[in-house]
């Protein structure tokens, strides 16, 4: 067996993988040690895992950004927002995570480091050390591959691949323009290194940084995302992680009026805005009940994914319409078989859940890495890209009767969930350790 490490930065989206892989190596018998936010301490003992905090320089809490990053909020969504969180978010940390591993591998002289695809500290060690002075490094890609290509659009906007050499060409064109913006941000993240010890390569920062692995594994398929004729030889996909079982999970009052909805010839449509993003349930929920009130052939879930999201909920919805029911938690696993399409704000890990189920989407999308999820959820044909975070209730209402209307979404959702069961996340990370030794 091997001793591993597994590290994670303290966000939910980028620490729910990992630690989903780290139990998994955990119950096949590895040592793991998990590096990571102080708040998911519980989590990894959950886990199997033993627990090192990261230092109080490289965590926070990612339930309130604003708090720990206020100046955060004063930059507009998309691309500079992008760059912002490239330099602080992510690089700023990169020397303390590279001290901490460092520190950590004194004590716990680990053979494999994984480590999501953002934690730079992973990049720094991989770059910092020879392969026969280090662990094996492993990074693990829980967003879209932003490793920009002649085959695609630069990353950022949510751009669908070129259709012919005239829109190459203006690709290339606008590549070169944010490759000129995003200097700033590329010599800012150099510099973070640099305070590591550690030399960034010259080149564009998303290949730089995904070519200084040994293995970078992104979760997802073939048929989720652009093909590349020059993607690093180093990238491979396996597949998603599946959601852990709900196990004895309270199911809400309402559950068996869900269970008989398909026999009673309605269609389910659940909404949610995340894990991270649903503070503000005006943006997406709110508006998705007001769009399909009144519609009996519709029964209309919303999934708060809060403790007080049914309160949030009734403070901006004080009655709920008639063919909608509202929950706080609810098991994904339980919930989405009996979906008929998820309305959803673009997060990798959920869309991949819907699609692992078989489930077309409706995407409203607007901030991080979500605009270019939902460039890959209209690419696939396995749902509507709404183009905006903040969409009206007319498109909502139309792209929901569009999914619902149109069998070919669902034929290809249906078509992305064989090519994911085809492909096993969890044992093709195992079969990795395995074959490092």
């Amino acid at each position: 067996m091997s001793k591993i490490i597994v590290a994670a930065t303290p966000v939910a989206g980028h620490t729910g993988p990992l630690l989903r892989i780290a139990g998994h190596l955990s119950g096949l018998g590895h040592e793991v040690v998990f590096l990571g936010g102080a708040r998911f301490a519980a989590q990894v003992a959950a886990e199997g895992c033993r627990f090192q905090a990261l230092p109080a320089a490289a965590d926070f809490d990612d339930r309130d950004f604003a708090a720990s990053f206020p100046e955060r909020e004063l930059v507009p969504a998309g691309p500079a927002r992008l760059g912002w969180d490239a330099m602080h978010i992510f690089g700023d940390p990169a020397p303390v995570q590279l001290a901490a591993l460092h520190e950590l591998l004194v004590s716990f002289p680990a053979t494999v480091a994984i480590h999501d695809s953002l934690f730079l500290g992973g990049a720094a060690l991989a770059l910092g050390r020879k392969p026969g002075d280090r662990p094996a490094v492993v990074a693990i890609g829980t967003f879209p591959v932003m490793v920009g290509s002649r085959d695609t659009a630069p990353f950022g906007p949510g751009l669908p691949p070129p259709v012919d050499e005239t829109e190459r060409a203006q690709y290339a064109a606008l590549a070169g323009q944010f490759a000129e913006r995003g200097r700033p941000v590329t010599e800012y993240v150099r510099q973070c290194f640099a305070a590591a010890g550690v030399e960034l390569p010259a080149g564009e920062r998303p290949r730089v940084l995904t070519e200084a692995a040994d293995h970078f594994l992104q979760l997802t398929v073939p048929g989720f995302e652009y093909p590349r004729s020059d993607l690093p030889a180093n990238v491979r996909f396996i597949g998603a992680l599946p959601i852990p079982a709900s196990k004895g999970d309270r199911l809400p009052s309402w559950w068996p009026e869900l269970e008989q909805a398909g026999a009673q010839g309605r269609k389910v449509v659940v909404v949610t805005q995340g894990t991270v993003a649903n503070g503000d349930l005006t943006a997406l929920v709110v508006p998705t009940l007001r769009a399909l009130a009144g519609r009996e052939d519709l029964l209309v879930i919303a999934a708060t994914a809060r403790h007080d999201g049914e309160q949030l909920l009734a403070a901006e919805l004080p009655q709920l319409p008639a063919n909608a029911r509202a929950a706080g938690y609810v098991p994904f696993d339980a919930l989405l078989p009996h979906a008929d399409v998820l309305v959803s704000n673009g997060g990798y890990g959920g869309v991949h859940t819907a699609l692992g189920h078989g489930v077309p989407l409706v995407i409203a999308a607007e901030s991080e890495d979500k605009p270019e999820v939902a460039a890959r959820v209209a690419w696939s044909g396995t749902g509507i890209n709404l183009r905006t975070g903040r969409p009206s209730t007319e498109d909502l209402a139309a792209a929901v009767d569009e999914v619902l209307g149109r069998p070919s979404y669902r034929r290809r959702a249906l078509a992305l969930c064989a090519e994911l069961a085809r492909h096993r996340a969890p044992a093709a990370i195992a079969d990795l350790v395995d074959e490092i030794g």
